[in-house]
């Protein structure tokens, strides 16, 4: 698909789906954060789930191997399918083995990876799913566009409209209830009239063979029991040593996927069942005297498992328990749904490892770049995997894979990145940031003018995909680095040093911020030093450039470490960087080095708060005498629990501060730059805009503390952002 093409997609999804997407999503993290909230020990909980599955892919083969004997010791039947093909020449063969004309099914991911309703439905099989989601995309002949809410784009008038079209009822249901029933009643009958229940299995033990079915619905356990053969359908990664090792997914998954403390029905069967068969044209033998023979056959799907257990990048993919939370707190995913966030199965953050394993990166191109790096998704992760590094991971193998552009002799030897020749333009515009910064510093005020021409921005869009629509940064020719070298500082006697770390838009366009945070660090007693030191590589690994990032990471250690010998504390300006500081270069540093600047770097506010604590004079910055301050916190920020020391050091200087809600701003560093993703970057940005054009808040000053987040409020308000750093400086 071409970037034109993508555009005009996401456009259809915005128009079309969005509107329930958001609607939903937005609804479920409601819920999630409230259920969140009054679970004491959540983060043990999520702590020993990650541990429980830690343990479980490592010992995945003699698990299988376990499971094996248990299957068959309680007389069922285990297979371990190699691939999608494997799995469905042998569920065919058991449909052919029962002369099935029916099997039902319930929500099961695996199976929709694997197509297996294709599979049935070509050998004559009428397959019908169970779940009410499931079985609307399939009466639209849809894909499900989230991992456990199927239809989560379809309005309530849709599927009323969709169930009028199929069935054409003489009474058409309209209301939620009606709906319900009549879906109820049509499922009812085809479950009955079954050859074969099919389920997947949120979880099996290996112990035991016992399968957990975590659903809204009690179809499952119907499909499960009803008719005299049950399939169980369950990728390998599924498998946990023990019947007690389910406990903290119980009390984590619902929670984390839809906010319910439990969902409505927690199935553990330990198949096959020992309940009479059923026969419903017979109404007059007792339960009791009936057969209970049963047939239980557990399919296990390898399809690119194992393989992605032996990649150290794409291993920690296998501890996902399929929640649908990284989708659920993703901006871009409210506002498209898994239909654009999304690939051949699995959609979200967690979609791209899925689908990188499972079906190659072609398919995990398509919508990579979906995933801007905002890591809102991480804190809410029930086994705390790393969403956002696995993205980047897939971001890097894809541009390494990309085939030279004839344009690319442009760049090629130009720009200091450690990547391939191939690599998308754009990508390595903006991952070169820095490069460009230098350039348009050292030669401004005329760089501005030719870079903003109409000619200019034409090239930029063509070549480069920069949305012309979007205002570029205007350098500036005085540096923050230039500017603190040919001063003298006002602390004679200081309580402390510090390094300012120069991030590039600061250094480079923001200057008046960098100024802003010297004045204030001084005037609260701390001498300053604000060094040349190269940009913290959140620029290139945003776009994949992994090697060029860890190399950044060398550099900017390299300059600190000096400081950090001295005692001096590192005071970041830009969230995004103290992000790198305490996240990512953990995996660029050895770990003492990472663990030394993890330990010692401060955000600016943050480190305000501290001093202040610590008995710095207040009175030395700028009050707020009342000043009404609407601000937005930085979606990095927010995920390292930083955004507090902001509030707290405004409403202390006697500012009133009302709070964003909205989770994201929607700019995300570069990707709103791009032309093929503007739209969706300010369909996004309109949720703040709308909250800062409410009655209580249109007329306040407005404040944001990431750079994205000033840029794009500036695009979408007529008053203008500032840092709020600029609010407090004496």
């Amino acid at each position: 698909m071409s970037k034109g093409d993508r555009a005009a997609e996401i456009r259809r999804l915005m128009a079309t789906e969005g509107p329930a997407i958001e609607e939903n999503t937005k609804g479920f993290n409601r819920k999630r954060q409230e259920a969140v909230a009054g679970l004491e020990n959540y983060e043990e909980l999520r702590t020993r789930a990650r541990e429980i599955k830690e343990d479980a892919i490592d010992r995945l083969p003699e698990l299988i191997d376990e499971l094996r004997e248990t299957v068959e010791a309680n007389g069922g039947t285990l297979y371990i399918a190699d691939d999608a093909e494997d799995a469905n020449r042998y569920i065919r063969d058991v449909a052919a083995s029962k002369d099935a004309e029916r099997v039902v099914k319930s929500k099961s991911m695996t199976t929709e990876e694997l197509d297996v309703n294709d599979a049935l439905e070509a050998d004559g099989v009428d397959v019908v799913e169970t779940d009410l989601g499931e079985w609307v995309v399939q009466l639209a002949d849809e894909s499900p566009s989230h991992l456990i809410a199927p239809a989560i784009h379809r309005s309530r008038e849709s599927i009323a409209e969709l169930f009028e079209t199929v069935f054409d009822p003489a009474d058409p249901p309209e209301t939620a209830s009606e709906l319900t029933m009549f879906a109820r009643e049509k499922l009812g009958e085809r479950i009955r009239d079954a050859d074969i229940g099919m389920t997947g299995a949120n979880f099996i033990t290996a112990d035991s063979g016992t399968l957990a079915l975590v659903t809204s619905e009690g179809n499952a356990r119907k499909c499960a029991v009803t008719p005299d053969t049950h399939v169980a359908v369950a990728g390998v990664e599924k498998i946990v040593p023990s019947t007690d090792d389910l406990s903290p997914f119980l009390e984590l998954l619902a929670r984390s996927g839809t906010g319910q403390d439990l969902t409505a029905y927690v199935s553990m069967l330990t198949p096959p069942v020992d309940s009479p068969t059923l026969d419903f044209d017979d109404d007059e033998t007792p339960l009791s005297e009936r057969d209970s023979d049963r047939e239980f056959h557990l399919v296990l799907v390898d399809n690119g498992r194992m393989a992605m257990r032996e990649d150290d990048q794409l291993r920690e993919t296998l501890y996902c328990i399929r929640c649908g939370q990284c989708s659920n707190s993703c901006a871009n995913f409210q506002h498209v749904g898994g239909h654009g966030f999304g690939g051949e199965t699995y959609s979200g953050g967690i979609g791209t490892g899925w689908e990188a394993g499972i079906e190659g990166l072609d398919t995990a191109a398509e919508f990579n770049d979906l995933c801007t790096g905002c890591s809102r998704c991480v804190n809410g992760c029930p086994t705390k995997i790393d969403i956002p590094w696995i993205n980047t991971v897939v971001r890097d193998r894809i541009n390494r894979g990309e085939e030279p552009e004839g344009a690319d002799f442009l760049v090629e030897g130009l720009t200091p990145d450690e990547e391939p020749g191939g690599l998308d333009l754009s990508k390595r515009l903006f991952g070169n940031f820095e490069t460009l910064a230098k350039l348009g510093s050292a030669t401004a005020p005329v760089s501005n003018w030719v870079a903003d021409a109409a000619p200019a921005r034409w090239a930029l869009e063509r070549v480069a995909g920069v949305d012309a629509r979007r205002d570029l940064p205007e350098f500036q020719r005085e540096t923050l680095v230039d500017w603190a070298e040919n001063r003298v500082s006002t602390v004679s006697d200081p309580t402390r040093e510090v390094v300012l770390y120069p991030d590039v838009y600061t250094n480079h366009v923001q200057v008046e911020r960098g100024k802003a945070a010297v004045r204030t660090l001084e005037a609260l007693g701390v001498s300053v030093r604000v060094p040349s030191v190269r940009s913290s590589g959140r620029a290139p690994l945003s776009q994949g450039m992994i090697a060029t990032a860890e190399d950044h990471a060398h550099d900017v250690y390299g300059s600190l470490a000096e400081h950090l010998d001295a005692g001096r504390d590192v005071v970041v300006i830009e969230p995004s960087d103290i992000a790198m500081f305490e996240s990512e270069y953990e995996r660029f540093l050895p770990e003492s080095s990472a663990e030394r600047l993890r330990d010692n770097a401060y955000e600016i506010m943050e480190y305000v708060y501290g001093l202040l604590e610590n008995g710095a004079d207040a009175d030395t910055l700028r009050g707020g005498s009342g000043r009404e301050i609407a601000y937005h916190a930085h979606c990095q920020q927010r995920t390292l629990g930083l955004e507090a020391h902001t509030v707290a050091v405004l409403e202390d200087l006697g500012y009133d501060v009302v709070t964003s809600d909205v989770e994201c701003c929607g700019m995300a560093g570069s990707f709103g730059y791009k032309d093929t993703y503007y739209e969706l970057s300010m369909d996004v940005g309109d949720d703040l805009a709308e909250q800062f054009s409410e009655p209580e808040t249109r007329d306040r000053t407005v404040v944001a503390s990431g750079t994205s987040c000033l840029e794009q409020l500036d695009a979408l308000l007529s008053r203008p952002a500032t840092h709020p750093i600029q609010l407090v400086e004496p």
